[in-house]
């Protein structure tokens, strides 16, 4: 049976977690219709590296940071692969798409500043995958 919680509640189930929970038992999210298996990045050394040095990355797979509500800045410094970032206010909608975001091997890396205030939800997923997903603004969220 599949459970769909309110993502609102995302935080909360992240914290009830077991700490056991590691990188290699992702958990399922949808954006709209889209469905992936996402790590998602729990403690400042996990956010920190995201996914620095991987060589690939399937398409069903992605990682999910989540923070205090407010500004997001991200970067693709020692990331391999190119990637889709998309950001999401606190209701888990989906304020901004940031398409194939390249790789960057550079001490001074591009940076990827949300463009609204408060971002709570970053998912990072192969690059294009949003648009052969058809995943757009507005679309919403949520932990299965």
């Amino acid at each position: 049976m599949k459970i769909n919680f309110d993502f609102s509640a995302l935080l909360l189930a992240a914290c009830l977690l077991p700490i056991a929970v590691t990188a290699s038992e992702p958990v399922q999210v949808t954006v709209g219709a889209a469905a992936f298996q996402v790590e998602v990045a729990r403690t400042p050394e996990q956010r920190e590296r995201g996914l620095m040095f991987r060589t690939e990355l399937p398409g069903d797979r992605g990682m999910l940071f989540v923070q205090a509500p407010g500004p997001a800045v991200f970067w693709m410094k020692n990331t391999l692969i190119p990637l889709d970032l998309l950001y999401f206010d606190s209701e888990g909608r989906l304020s901004q798409i940031v398409a194939e975001a390249p790789p960057c091997q550079r001490a001074d890396c591009p940076l990827y500043p949300s463009k609204t205030p408060t971002v709570r939800y970053i998912l990072e997923i192969n690059a294009g995958e949003a648009a052969r997903r058809g995943i757009r603004p507005g679309d919403r969220l949520r932990l299965h």
